[in-house]
């Protein structure tokens, strides 16, 4: 007997996101081990994808449909907070598991109402330590997994340029900041004689800053070494990936965990991050983490690892394992261990196997 699992998401795809990712991941790998899976999302546009998933997707619901959804579920899943989607549960009484993907902002006019809700959960699940320890410290820490099958290190791919960034150009994700401390590199490289083969820096992405981004690479005197190429995904992005040796991701606040990193990772990048909120969680001990907002401190970490092949070693190494343990299957697995048990289904499946010989849920 299969359970009947209703996942909440409140986008998904055709939209792009973290979330909308990993909700497909566990959709597909809950209905794999044999559940019916139904996810449930404010995301509207029909795509020819959704007769291919191995689960139902209602799109826009209307009250009466978000009753019978729920009606029908033996478990509801939440991705993320989603009281909207959710909140015909409280007529039913079904098991509820949540996972938190962002910070909650407990000083918000409905923040009684997000603890409430939470509290009403059979469990709840954080995908990092820091999302635990500022939101839910009763939470389970379940790191986010990312697209295997779409982020490799592909042989024929040459790896010959240096640093690459890569993720929305929002003044949140801190690109000023990098490039700041990148010419202080190059700086510092020239002071030391060592400019003759200078490194580059490649942003991969779009958005708002963009233009403000390019004026400070002007300023700086620096167009020769730091490049824009736009927006990239899917396969282009991959294999643009697999050509850098290391990744910046800078960011000033609101990584809850930081997928990119792992992607980056995948292709072959040697992450460098700042130890914003779950960003230390996502790169483990295959990478370098420097004070978030401090330009000097990157600059710092850059050059060391420049300087050093020993330690450039190690990190790499670190990485196999690193990843193993944030793949879709194992990830999904672990999340699929907590709603088995919530729901009170017994039956060991195939993805709870994998659960049982992988990591820990609390790590």
């Amino acid at each position: 007997m299969s359970l009947k699992i209703l996942l909440l998401s409140h986008k998904f795809h055709p939209d792009i996101g973290g979330i909308e990712v990993n909700s497909e991941i566990y959709a597909s790998a809950f209905a794999g081990a044999g559940h019916e899976v139904r996810i449930l999302t404010w995301s509207s546009t029909v795509t020819a994808e959704d007769a291919k998933f191995p689960f139902r997707v209602v799109r826009n619901p209307s009250t009466s449909q978000l009753f019978q959804q729920h009606e029908w579920a033996d478990i509801v899943f939440e991705n993320n907070p989603c009281v909207r989607l959710a909140w015909p549960a409280v007529f039913f009484g079904r098991p509820s598991v949540i996972a938190l993907n962002t910070a909650i902002e407990w000083d918000s006019s409905a923040s009684w109402l997000k603890r409430n809700w939470l509290k009403r959960a059979d469990s709840v699940i954080s995908v990092s330590e820091a999302v635990r320890k500022q939101n839910w410290p009763a939470s389970s820490v379940i790191g986010n997994p990312y697209r295997a099958k779409d982020f490799m290190m592909i042989p024929d791919v040459e790896r010959t340029n240096n640093f690459v960034f890569l993720g929305r150009l929002v003044s949140q994700k801190g690109v000023a900041m990098a490039i700041q401390s990148f010419h202080q590199v190059l700086t510092r490289l020239d002071e030391a004689k060592q400019g003759a083969d200078k490194p580059s820096l490649t942003i991969i992405g779009d958005g708002p800053e963009r233009e403000n981004l390019e004026a400070l690479v002007a300023s700086l005197g620096i167009k020769a070494y730091v490049h824009f190429i736009g927006f990239l995904e899917g396969r282009a992005l991959a294999r643009e990936l697999n050509r850098y040796r290391y990744q910046l991701v800078p960011s000033l606040y609101g990584e809850a965990f930081g997928n990119v990193v792992l992607e980056g990772m995948a292709c072959g990048c040697l992450p460098i991050v700042s130890n914003s909120d779950g960003l230390p969680d996502a790169v483990g001990k295959a990478g370098l983490v420097f004070q978030r907002g401090s330009v000097e401190s990157l600059a710092s970490t850059i050059l060391g690892i420049l300087h050093d092949p020993a330690m450039e070693l190690e990190l790499r190494r670190a990485a196999p394992a690193h990843l193993s343990a944030h793949q879709p299957e194992v990830v999904a697995a672990r999340y699929l261990r907590i709603l088995e048990a919530a729901a009170g289904y017994k039956r060991v499946s195939a993805l709870n196997e994998v659960a049982t010989s992988a990591l820990p849920v609390s790590q």
